[in-house]
């Protein structure tokens, strides 16, 4: 049972236990997270993107900012993630707001990639129309000319993004559809406001 008074008074550390527990239950795809961003039309759009890494900013991911979901936040910040754990019977949702990471963050995170991920990053113009599958292969085959023995550089168009959460909201199943769902809500500074939700 997910209880008020048994969870941590921080989300992002009800976060860590709940995550830490998935990679110890082998969850599949645990870092998988749905991002929802809106566009300037008001038009949603939904896609799955990996967790990259959280602290007390917020979630992480890695992307082309040239991108659908890349061009979204630039031009509305706002955003949501949802976490499903079907194995455990668990979600967790997030509702936050979207920053870059700084370019040492992004670069460290990109030089630490299998060689083949920053070149497909590199020669992939994300969410473009193109002619063929052949496109892609040519503009990759034609980068790992170029920087044959050398480091391949970070795209200034790729990087990270971090999600600072304003709401988190953690949902565990419980028999007869009672299920618990507690929620942080951001007030002041790092203060979080703890609530539980019907189901």
């Amino acid at each position: 049972m997910l209880s008020e008074e048994t969870v941590s008074a921080d989300p992002i550390t009800q976060f860590n236990s709940w995550y830490q527990e998935a990679i110890d239950q082998e969850v599949l795809f645990h870092d998988a997270m749905h991002l929802g961003t809106v566009s300037s039309e008001g038009i949603p759009a939904g896609r799955v993107v990996l967790l990259r890494g959280v602290d007390e900013n917020g979630f992480v991911f890695y992307t082309n900012y040239n991108s659908r979901k890349g061009r979204e936040l630039a031009a509305n910040s706002h955003a949501s993630l949802t976490f499903f754990w079907p194995e455990m019977k668990r979600q967790i949702r997030i509702e936050g707001t979207v920053a870059k990471t700084s370019n040492q963050q992004s670069d460290t995170y990109f030089q630490s990639r299998p060689r083949g991920s920053q070149l497909g990053a590199a020669a992939s113009p994300q969410s473009e129309v193109i002619d063929s599958r052949s496109f892609l292969q040519e503009g990759y085959e034609e980068l790992a000319r170029k920087y044959e023995g050398a480091e391949v550089p970070r795209p200034a168009h790729w990087g990270g993004l971090c999600v600072n959460p304003n709401l988190i909201e953690f949902w565990q199943d419980v028999p007869d559809r009672l299920h618990d769902r507690i929620l942080y809500e951001r007030r002041e500074g790092s203060v979080w406001k703890i609530s539980r939700l019907a189901p």
